[in-house]
């Protein structure tokens, strides 16, 4: 009888594993692709008020488009909004076309308070559009305001007025600036008059006659401003600070208690007064010369205590 082969078990099929199979690297991201992720991002950054990052925003995006105007434009409004204006004066020299951010330059220089050359750049807006552009007027308008003429502000504030619609933020903003200006228009017309009015003979009849008053030198101005800055540090000083009892601890009395130790937060060992008063361990137990050791004996009786004891134990 033929001997039964056995057949060989086939080897174990591989399992796969994470490791054997290599891990494609990532593709980069398109110019495109990267510039429409920064202006999801930029978007929520300005509705969410965080304008700062949104200017970081744009900067990153003008590094890969720097000619993309509507990037620009919102850096432009940004730089605005969080008065930095040397930085949009910057910006917009920078473009190609200067001219179209002629209201923008305007404001930035009326806020820098370089009133002569904003006043170059409306003379240039009125030779292209008008006196009647609503820009020019505006700008004009916070010009006059700040130079002191209130007259011609009130003209501006009233043209304006009759353009804005009624139900508008712009419209009420207006209108308190309208007030304002009129309230100096009326002290200077005939409130100052009243305020003279008001005052007794003996002053109004003197005004006219006394001599103008002398200018206070500058180190005399100083002087007078530092002994008023001094003087009430002074009376503070001397008057004493009077104890609040509600924060008193129970216990206490003030002028009475001595004051609790100033190092009692520090440890024991870090203390200044550590170590003092204290006898060192051994002290005086050396021996000294000619000195002896005497054996002190013991009671008579002990020993036939203990042994009377144990032998009661015993027992």
């Amino acid at each position: 009888m033929a001997p039964k082969t056995t057949a060989k078990p086939s080897p174990a099929t591989h399992k796969p594993n994470w490791k054997d199979h290599k891990s494609t690297p990532k593709q980069p991201l398109s110019t495109q692709e990267r510039l429409k992720r920064l202006f999801t991002s930029l978007c929520a950054q300005i509705d969410g008020g965080h304008f700062s990052n949104a200017v970081k925003t744009c900067d990153k995006i003008l590094r890969l488009d720097p000619k993309d105007p509507d990037a620009r434009q919102t850096k432009l409004f940004l730089l605005l909004q969080t008065e930095q204006y040397n930085a949009a004066l910057t910006l917009i020299d920078s473009d190609e076309e200067p001219n179209h951010h002629a209201y923008e330059r305007a404001y930035s220089l009326y806020r820098l308070q370089r009133e002569s050359d904003a006043r170059d750049v409306l003379e240039e807006i009125k030779k292209e559009k008008g006196e009647d552009d609503r820009g020019i007027i505006l700008t004009a308008l916070l010009q006059s305001y700040r130079e002191g003429s209130y007259e011609t502000a009130f003209e501006l504030y009233n043209q304006l007025l009759d353009t804005a619609e009624p139900d508008s933020e712009e419209h009420s903003d207006i209108l308190t600036n309208l007030q304002a200006a009129q309230k100096h228009l009326d002290f200077i017309n005939a409130g100052y008059l009243h305020a003279l009015d008001a005052l007794p003979t003996s002053v109004t009849s003197t005004l006219e006659t006394a001599p103008p008053p002398v200018q206070q030198s500058t180190t005399a101005a100083i002087a007078s401003a530092s002994a008023s800055a001094t003087s009430p540090a002074e009376e503070t000083k001397t008057k004493p600070k009077k104890i609040r009892m509600s924060r008193v601890p129970a216990g206490v009395i003030p002028g009475v208690t001595p004051p609790p130790d100033p190092e009692r937060w520090l440890k024991k060992s870090e203390r200044s007064t550590f170590g003092q008063g204290r006898r060192r361990k051994g002290a005086g137990g050396g021996a000294t010369q000619g000195s002896a050791t005497v054996e002190s004996a013991p009671p008579q009786g002990a020993s036939n205590k203990g042994g009377a004891g144990k032998s009661k134990k015993k027992k």
